[in-house]
């Protein structure tokens, strides 16, 4: 049975598989803090219908109260161990969503559908404040298929032993600003991943969607061009795996087979 992903922007996407909705991250508005949205158009309200929705980490653009805040009551919400905690307006959205908090390793089932925590190497705290630790995750969707969405991360020692064998990969390739720190992964080092977990299939994901408020001619290059940089380094460092660079809104189709795109 084909998996079906959308990208809708930074790290918000949809995976479709056995008949289970999955969104990832969501950022559903224009604006986030000092972000804005320069490029794709806001996910439209049909994202809401998701069957269940995942969280990586606790940083804002990924932890987006007011996107969160417009889900379906019952939506299930599967978040890091110690977050409702840690950040209090999740107290608010437990009183109508179902709030399932994973540790690495720990995994639930949602029908056909199972989610998978594994670590993140990256600093997952809620800032500015926020002084508790919750570790940052990825997760494994397995149905028909093994997606793997990394969340935000860096290279790590043990990522292929942690995730297992996955048919594709959702990764970071990029940012929100001029310069990317410690715990994330630009084109290169995405694409380094790829050698370590060798899947059929990847996409591109966190680049090209939001960026500081007046920093549009600051390094525009770090905004716009890690897609295309992805790519490339996969083409050098592993070129069996055969990669989907999305634009806004777009739709793979990934099936035992060649993928479609539409």
């Amino acid at each position: 049975m084909p998996v079906d992903i959308t990208w809708w922007g930074h790290a918000t996407a949809t995976v479709r598989d056995s008949g289970v909705a999955v969104l990832t991250d969501p950022l559903l508005t224009r604006r986030c803090a000092h972000l804005w949205r320069r490029r794709g158009a806001v996910p439209p309200p049909a994202v809401l219908g998701a069957d269940v929705v995942v969280v990586s980490h606790l940083h804002a653009d990924h932890l987006h109260l007011r996107s969160l805040a417009r889900l379906a009551p019952g939506t299930p919400l599967v978040l890091p161990r110690g977050a409702v905690r840690a950040v209090p307006g999740l107290r608010r959205l437990a009183a109508r969503l179902p709030v399932y908090e994973l540790t690495p390793g720990e995994a639930l089932p949602f029908g056909p559908v199972t989610i998978r925590a594994v670590p993140a190497a990256h600093d997952g705290r809620r800032l500015p404040v926020g002084p508790r630790r919750v570790s940052a995750l990825g997760y494994v969707i397995e149905g028909a298929s093994r997606t793997y969405y990394a969340g935000d991360t860096g290279l790590f020692d043990g990522m292929a032993r942690e995730t297992g064998p996955v048919d594709t990969v959702l990764l970071p390739v990029g940012g929100w600003g001029p310069g990317l720190g410690h715990g994330h992964l630009n084109a290169e080092r995405a694409a380094r991943a790829l050698t370590r977990l060798r899947p059929a299939h990847a996409v591109p994901v966190h680049y090209g969607t939001y960026w500081p408020l007046g920093f549009a001619a600051v390094r525009p290059h770090e905004f716009h061009a890690p897609g295309d940089e992805f790519v490339r380094h996969a083409a050098r460092l592993a070129p069996g795996v055969r990669v989907h660079q999305l634009g806004h809104g777009e739709r793979v189709r990934v099936p035992v087979g060649p993928a479609v795109r539409e």
